[in-house]
């Protein structure tokens, strides 16, 4: 199971973290990372990060979000700085182990003024 926390308001042009944590003992080779899915917009990746450290980015996103990973917790961040409107989403938390692929309940993130 997957719990994602951290959503919330913010303003354009701040930060937010969100956070979350697999359940129970995983595989330790896994790649863990986030997507999110706006309003009438198909979900698309944001962020993933391997257990080896191995990270990639959406373009929309490059230089502004940072993934990383306490591999110790079974667990994956996502730290979220200069967001923009267009960042509003709900994001989900998603982990992969080989061919079985884990989603979390998703946490909502909104950048309004």
């Amino acid at each position: 199971q997957l719990q994602a926390s951290g959503g919330g308001l913010v303003q354009p042009g701040g930060s937010l973290r969100v956070s979350c944590a697999a359940s129970g003992s995983i595989f330790s080779v896994n790649k863990m990372g986030w997507y999110r899915q706006a309003p009438g917009k198909q979900r698309e990746l944001v962020a993933t990060i391997t257990s080896g450290g191995v990270t990639k980015y959406a373009d929309s996103v490059k230089g502004r979000f940072t993934i990383s990973r306490d591999n110790d917790k079974n667990a994956v961040y996502l730290q979220m700085n200069r967001l923009k409107p267009e960042d509003t989403a709900v994001y989900y938390c998603n982990l992969v182990i080989v061919t079985l692929e884990y989603w979390g309940q998703g946490t909502q993130v909104t950048v309004s003024s």
